[in-house]
């Protein structure tokens, strides 16, 4: 059984950064492809980023690229969401997710930590 827990959110001002966590309660930690996902009031939720296994490998969705990052840490099984000059529109509840080796979705998902950018 995979475990995520966020941690991280908060409420903060047009322009702050803040840096989500996401703990892993898992067995083979570098074998999962970590996503970072979002979902707005009245909104479907969205892919943000995700990251491969080894770290290589990054996707951000267009409206993050260059103030998003996404790592990971293999040996403490914890990846991490860095986001730099917030927008009132990054407004969501954020949730980390892990998909396993060969799987085509993400099996596994936290509770979700609240971001909220104000103006």
């Amino acid at each position: 059984q995979v475990q995520l827990v966020e941690s991280g959110g908060g409420s903060v001002q047009a322009g702050d950064s803040l840096r989500l966590s996401c703990a892993a309660s898992v067995g083979i930690f570098s074998s999962y492809v970590m996503g970072w996902f979002r979902q707005a009031p009245g909104k479907e939720r969205e892919l943000v980023v995700r990251i491969s296994w080894s770290g290589e490998t990054t996707y951000y969705v267009d409206s993050v690229k260059g103030r998003f990052t996404i790592i990971r840490d293999n040996a403490k099984k914890m990846v991490f969401l860095q986001m730099n000059s917030l927008k009132p529109e990054d407004t969501a509840v954020y949730y980390c997710a892990a998909k396993a080796w060969g799987s085509t979705s993400y099996g596994y998902w936290g509770q979700g930590t609240q971001v909220t950018v104000s103006s």
